[in-house]
């Protein structure tokens, strides 16, 4: 049995599967009778109302948290260093990249026992590029004062071992969960558009293969997509569109709450070129909704090969949406995978695994390297 734990989790950014995860966590924590507090980026600004702020009773901390690495990065650490000495966590919880920085970088300077998920983050690179080098290294730095690391999907504890290696630290693998309230179907709204993109409009999640699958489909057949998200590469995209010549058959919404978004189309499509365990994949799977994914990250250690793709091949897509479009039976299918998923992919259950690994992390005392 572990006791009541005062918690800080530190990440960069509230936005993404990442920000929800922190949530899920800070929710389950909570109702478990724990103590939490977050933070974060200044940008974007969690809203007032927001539940968080009710399940943070260590309240929620924003600093300035730059997205790319440099010498500020010690400074950041810095405060945050002087911001959790007051709070008195018994545990640091670092999510992605720079929130593991910052959450180990911190923990060392006040001796406090600091957990790390990587999210995919640093995951990303190669030693073979400088960016590699730099976010790797940094990686394999920090791994001597990381009192445990706990993964979201196999894969993702794979790449890590094989780019920077597990060490002698504890791990595990917990997959994301989802609510009970999250495990109902939505049905398609009437004038559903064919095709659902619902991600940040980044080159990473693929769109641009997606716009190019609806192109090729052009000339024999009018294929119509939604795209539900926002990012740095929206002006990139509807200018592939426009040059494409189906601006008439793609629309642009802005972000959505995931089972909003789910109604305005008949078949999700993550064409992510790479990817850890995305939560839009699990929330759309417990919705009853099929989907077509890229063959990448944790992907399959939950989607059906049968609905899986080769990333960045817009020809091998369009394949599998044809085919999935025609068939009658992928309806039935969302609905059988959506049950199967229900005790396997829960939020408590995911909550009640991570504290009991703080309490393998809080008996691990790690060595500076």
């Amino acid at each position: 049995m572990i006791g009541r734990l005062r918690i800080i989790h530190v990440f960069r950014a509230p936005v993404g599967g990442l920000f929800r995860h922190v949530r899920d966590l800070a929710r389950g924590q909570t109702e478990a009778g724990h103590k939490v507090g977050l933070v974060c980026d200044t940008t974007p600004v969690i809203p007032a109302g927001d539940a968080l702020f009710e399940w943070c009773r260590l309240g929620i901390h924003p600093l300035p948290i730059s997205r790319l690495p440099g010498a500020g990065d010690l400074v950041t650490a810095q405060r945050i260093a002087r911001q959790l000495a007051r709070l008195r966590p018994d545990i640091i919880h670092g999510h992605g990249a720079k929130g593991g920085l910052h959450a180990r970088l911190a923990g060392r300077l006040i001796a406090t026992p600091t957990v790390y998920t990587p999210h995919g983050g640093s995951l990303h690179y190669r030693w073979s590029s400088l960016d590699g080098v730099a976010y790797l290294g940094t990686e394999r730095l920090l791994r001597g004062v990381t009192s445990g690391l706990i993964f979201v999907c196999s894969h993702e504890r794979d790449v890590f071992d094989d780019l920077i290696g597990l060490g002698d630290q504890p791990f595990r693998v917990i997959h994301n969960g989802l609510w009970p309230e999250e495990f109902s179907p939505v049905l398609p709204d009437h004038d559903a558009a064919d095709l659902l993109f619902i991600g940040e409009l980044r080159w990473i999640k693929g769109a641009d293969v997606l716009i190019e699958a609806v192109a090729l489909a052009a000339p024999r057949r009018s294929l119509r997509l939604a795209i539900i998200g926002s990012g740095p590469d929206e002006r990139s995209l509807r200018h592939q569109v426009r040059l494409k010549g189906v601006d008439h058959l793609v629309s642009f919404h802005g972000p959505l709450p995931v089972r909003q978004a789910l109604r305005r189309g008949r078949l999700l499509v993550l064409p992510s070129r790479a990817e850890s365990f995305p939560y839009v994949m699990l929330e759309t799977m417990a919705a009853a909704r099929p989907l077509i994914a890229s063959r990448t990250g944790g992907i399959p250690e939950l989607v059906p090969a049968g609905s899986l793709v080769t990333p960045g091949d817009a020809r091998g897509l369009l394949t599998a949406v044809d085919a999935a479009l025609a068939d009658f039976s992928v309806e039935a299918q969302a609905r059988s995978q959506a049950q199967a998923m229900l005790q396997r992919f829960n939020a408590s259950r995911m909550t009640e695994a991570v504290i009991g690994f703080y309490a393998t992390a809080l008996r691990h005392t790690p060595v500076a390297a």
